[in-house]
């Protein structure tokens, strides 16, 4: 039986990527009424209402916002819930105070704390945007020659304005991992993090590195902890700022953990039973860490 997919996953979205390279793709978008309209501003996005009654704020063609917007800050996202939807970058120079003139419902937000209250397939187009946002917004000159870049395939790709180099949208691919031994998981806990809570191991892959490897390297470095068997659970894009988490399932040696590398404050072994009584803290629950936590729990 196929597994319900991590939060901010899910086939949300019609990507039609061939569209990108359609060189009338943004008079197409404008000349059809029903294309709707997203917008962030840096990090942030445009939503409407508060609370836990925040919702992403879809913007018309007649909203003068929208008209504002230079064609370079436009995105081509797809076709949500069968709408052509477009990304609007509202300039970062001016304060939200200016956009917000005139529409006293609607507000700028960051996804992280309002996540939980999202409509899933909101959440994952909120979070696909803003990893594009944030990529574009890094990539404004060349890594190769250092002129400046201008946007190409309906805003996924920027090309060099001297050398001709093109850059594509980069994820950053990271591993997490729930190691189990003998009716124990391993979690650890980072300066800063709400008391009590604990986490699944994880971390950046590194280059030449394997998925598998990565694994190894990681809980081996921040808790001592050597891992044999390793299995992969799912994946799930975590848009803080760009990555993908590759989840896993592995078995570690008995040993007490160690701290070496000092990305964690804490690393302790807990048994279903102190996990079950809330002893600790748990992740998020649209987080893949907690999911993984979650199997571990009611495996046999």
């Amino acid at each position: 039986m196929t597994q319900p997919g991590n939060f901010f996953s899910g086939d949300y979205l019609d990507r039609r990527a061939e569209q990108r390279s359609e060189e009338q793709w943004l008079a197409s978008a404008e000349a059809d009424p029903a294309t709707c309209y997203i917008a962030m501003q840096g990090t942030t996005a445009l939503m409407d209402g508060a609370g836990a009654a925040a919702s992403i704020a879809f913007l018309q063609a007649d909203d003068p916002r929208v008209a504002a917007v230079a064609p370079q800050r436009r995105v081509l996202l797809g076709w949500f819930r069968g709408v052509r939807c477009v990304l609007l970058e509202f300039d970062t120079a001016q304060t939200p105070a200016d956009w917000l003139a005139g529409y006293p419902q609607q507000h700028f937000a960051e996804l992280r704390p309002l996540a939980c209250n999202l409509d899933p397939e909101v959440a994952g187009l909120l979070a696909y945007a803003r990893a594009l946002t944030i990529w574009r917004s890094n990539h404004q000159h060349c890594g190769r020659c250092g002129h400046h870049t201008f946007a190409t395939r309906a805003g996924h790709a920027r090309r060099c304005s001297a050398c001709q180099h093109e850059s594509f949208p980069r994820i950053d691919p990271a591993i997490i991992v729930l190691v189990h031994n003998q009716g124990r998981a391993l979690l650890g806990r980072q300066p800063g993090w709400p008391p009590g809570r604990y986490s699944t191991i994880a971390g950046f892959v590194e280059p030449g590195e394997s998925l598998e490897d990565a694994v190894r390297r990681e809980v081996r470095e921040e808790t001592g902890i050597i891992v044999r068997a390793v299995h992969y659970h799912s994946s799930q894009p975590w848009p803080f700022p760009q990555a993908l988490m590759l989840g896993f399932i592995a078995e570690g040696e008995d040993g007490e953990p160690q701290l070496h590398d000092q990305e964690l404050e804490d690393a302790r072994w807990f048994t279903r039973e102190q996990v079950l009584a809330g002893q600790i803290l748990l992740p998020p629950a649209e987080s893949i860490s907690r999911r993984l936590v979650e199997h571990w729990l009611h495996s046999s």
